[in-house]
């Protein structure tokens, strides 16, 4: 599958995730937001960008748990939890930040 924005063509797997996730930027993810009717938010693009950073030094995606550690760190203890991550993902939080950090489907995920 592919999309095209601002000039450019970018391919897809069947669900959506990019191919190539050097091809990630803000626009994209944005585009694929509004595609699937969610807007994002400061709060979002927290967890995007804490997603994006531990994939560039690991090489894999974050599980949960340590996931929501970071977010307590990052936006404070309340938010600590999955229920906060459900609320801004509510297909699942790994996979749809995932997808909207231009990153693979962790695996693992239906």
């Amino acid at each position: 599958m592919t999309f095209v924005l601002d000039g450019k063509t970018f391919e897809t797997n069947e669900e959506g995730y990019l191919t190539d996730p050097s091809d990630w930027s803000i626009k994209i993810a944005e585009f694929m937001a509004y595609e699937d009717n969610c807007c994002l938010t400061e709060n979002h693009w927290v967890v995007i960008h804490l997603i994006r950073d531990y994939y560039r030094e690991h090489q894999v995606a974050q599980g949960i748990r340590l996931l929501v550690n970071q977010i307590g760190k990052n936006l404070g203890k309340d938010k600590a939890n999955s229920r906060y991550l459900y609320r801004l993902f509510p297909e699942g939080p790994a996979k749809q930040a995932c997808k909207y950090a231009g990153l693979p489907k962790p695996t693992g995920c239906i």
